[in-house]
């Protein structure tokens, strides 16, 4: 329970992050419309007010476990959007990201 509040904001924050880009993406890389940008920036300032809902102590440190989500994330956007399966070298990083994570999150602080 002490993780799910937290995991849930990563997790919308990483999808959230990750559709802005794919905007850009779309825009710069395959030709797509320029007004993609314009939910594409929404989502990406969705993706800023979802991260200050995390309760630690330093932006930092929020930060620093939100990165294995995103790259976890990532790689489920690249299967369930752009249609193409991750490796099982792309799926033992994100393991390992995800590891360090929760060892950010959990780890027993003095402050």
């Amino acid at each position: 329970m002490l993780l799910l509040k937290p995991l849930m904001i990563y997790i919308l924050a990483g999808f959230a992050e990750i559709a802005g880009c794919f905007a850009a993406w779309l825009w710069l890389k395959e030709g797509k419309s320029a007004w993609l940008l314009l939910p594409g920036l929404c989502s990406l300032a969705v993706f800023a007010l979802l991260l200050t809902r995390i309760d630690a102590d330093s932006a930092g440190r929020a930060y620093a476990a939100y990165g294995g989500v995103y790259i976890t994330a990532s790689l489920l956007w690249m299967r369930l959007v752009e249609g193409r399966s991750p490796d099982k070298w792309e799926l033992f990083g994100a393991a390992i990201c995800l590891f360090g994570a929760f060892i950010i999150l959990l780890a027993p602080r003095s402050t």
